[in-house]
């Protein structure tokens, strides 16, 4: 049997479907933000694991060779280092053989 509604109802089930979609565009917000979030905390953390990466290739070389590389290149050509040039900017400055060389790795 058909019941015809109120203005009363059809603006409440109006309403309700308004609320929804709000709280819908609001949960895809939130998680936009946290995989936005989470994504930078990566390239940070690769970042680090790269610097660590390279400082422990020299560490190696020196117990080898008896001083650090000159350069990164040395290690990649040498030691099997793989670096990621397309994601970070790597500097590596080697001022004496007996000294740890400065690295720095910053994401693009």
């Amino acid at each position: 049997m058909y019941h015809p509604q109120s203005t009363d109802q059809i603006r409440r089930r109006q309403q309700s479907w308004v609320r929804l979609l709000i709280v819908v565009a609001v949960g895809i917000l939130v998680c936009a933000l946290v995989l936005i979030g989470a994504r930078g905390a990566i390239r940070e953390q690769g970042a680090l694991s790269m610097r660590t990466a390279i400082l422990e290739h020299a560490k190696q070389c020196c117990a080898v060779e008896g001083a650090y590389p000159k350069s990164i290149s040395y290690l990649v050509d040498h030691y099997g280092l793989v670096i990621n040039d397309k994601d970070y900017v790597i500097t590596y400055d080697c001022y004496a053989d007996n000294v740890v060389p400065s690295v720095v790795v910053v994401p693009k």
